[in-house]
């Protein structure tokens, strides 16, 4: 049986070592969402962290990039979304 891959980031390129979308392509934030199911707040501190990680490494090949909706609009919006049901 193969070895499965994770949806995890190579960095510095911050694309999935899996697929080869952006990180988090859609499988790791279905992934985060899971393992943070509990605790939006720390899911939002983590995405926060690797955003910065990501930021300084990408700088260095593309300096406009707003890298926000990336790591945080997708959880930030179901966040708010889950708190108005």
């Amino acid at each position: 049986m193969p070895r499965l891959t994770p949806h995890e980031a190579m960095r510095p390129l911050w694309r999935c070592r899996n697929c080869g979308a952006e990180w988090p392509c859609q499988p790791a934030k279905l992934s985060l969402l899971v393992e943070y199911r509990g605790d939006r707040t720390a899911l939002l501190i983590y995405l926060a962290s690797l955003l910065e990680d990501a930021r300084a490494q990408l700088a260095q090949l593309s300096p406009e990039q707003d890298l926000r909706e990336r790591f945080l609009s997708w959880a930030s919006a179901r966040s708010t979304a889950e708190g108005a049901g």
